[in-house]
């Protein structure tokens, strides 16, 4: 089932506006967190295709042994090599907090493995995120911290979470969803269960969903504190079927967590007022940009295995990212 054309309709006004009007970082400033020394594609490969989908600045936050290899990947990537071994999580916030606060956006996750300094690194900077009201994806080990504790992201509705197959059963367990419940009502339940996070289940087709409806969504935990909340209030779920690629090789997770965050950060700008109307509800953003990214990245891949076939890399899905955006959006844009 194709995506409907409410949900285009509502995607095609937080797409900012190519007309010369806005100025640098008015069509989003995107941070990665994650890279160590043994994962420095992950990071790169989320925020280059953040760029390539679109954003103005795509910054990478990691440790030092991963730097070097980050850096040289790309010269558009601004790389912050603060995440050390050696310091605590208290001598990091100062650096940290300076730096989140120039973003819109935060993807946690990509190379960010499980060694205990990343993962409080990670942690401290989701509170970080959250006090800001910042966007946040969280994918990959992020996911993991949040297994270990739920309190890091329930509530807050700014959020889109990414698991694949087995990252879902795995949430699905830690939040205590019955293993009995249908397929297609679980990322619903795991949503209300979460406070209203947007859950994108990964798989041959993307399933997302938005329930802020349970006693656990927080408008004030959001952020959105004085909002209306009839206006705010979200309970849906949709199926991405966009056909893709038929080679999944280890990677592509990232570019979907690089095209999701561009468009939060397209939606804080245009929450912030910086292009559009502001009749887009902030709660339903991040819905929005889960299937956004979804049908861009898996056209993206669709685009790259037609080329590549079985010798398919991650790498080759980057140049057809542009392409894949305007064939998703160009090609609708005609039925709006």
């Amino acid at each position: 089932m194709p995506v409907s054309q409410k949900i285009l309709k509502q995607i095609h006004r937080i797409i900012p506006p190519l007309d010369g009007s806005l100025h640098k970082g008015q069509s989003g400033r995107v941070g990665v967190l994650g890279g160590a020394l043994d994962y420095t594609g992950a990071p790169y490969f989320a925020a280059i295709s953040a760029l390539r989908f679109g954003a103005d600045l795509s910054h990478v936050i990691c440790s030092p042994t991963a730097a070097g290899a980050i850096k040289s990947y790309s010269p558009d990537l601004i790389v912050h090599p603060i995440l050390r071994e050696d310091l605590s999580s208290e001598q990091v916030k100062s650096d940290l907090k300076s730096i989140l606060s120039r973003l819109h956006v935060l993807v946690v996750g990509p190379g960010l493995g499980r060694e205990t300094y990343m993962q409080s690194f990670a942690k401290m900077a989701v509170s970080i995120a959250r006090e800001q009201g910042m966007y946040l994806v969280l994918d990959a080990d992020a996911l993991y911290m949040v297994g270990q504790d739920i309190s890091v992201i329930k509530g807050y509705r700014r959020a889109v979470v990414t698991p694949n197959v087995v990252e879902f059963k795995r949430l699905s367990e830690q939040v205590g969803i019955d293993p009995d419940t249908p397929s297609d009502l679980r990322a619903g339940l795991i949503s209300k269960k979460l406070g209203g996070v947007t859950v994108l289940q990964k798989g041959a087709q993307d399933i997302i969903s938005t329930d802020t409806t349970g006693d656990e969504a927080d408008l004030q935990a959001s952020k959105m504190a004085g909002a209306d909340a009839e206006f705010e209030n979200a309970k849906e779920t949709i199926v991405v079927d966009e056909e893709g690629g038929l080679k999944r090789c280890g990677g592509q997770g990232d570019v979907l967590s690089g095209t999701v965050g561009t468009f939060m950060a397209w939606g804080r700008c245009y929450e912030d007022g910086a292009f559009g109307d502001k009749k887009v509800p902030a709660s339903r953003i991040p819905m929005l940009a889960a299937v956004a990214g979804s049908m861009v990245t898996r056209t993206a891949s669709r685009r790259a295995f037609h080329k590549q076939g079985r010798s398919l890399m991650t790498e080759d899905l980057i140049p057809e990212i542009g392409k894949a955006f305007g064939e998703v959006f160009s090609d609708h844009q005609s039925n709006l």
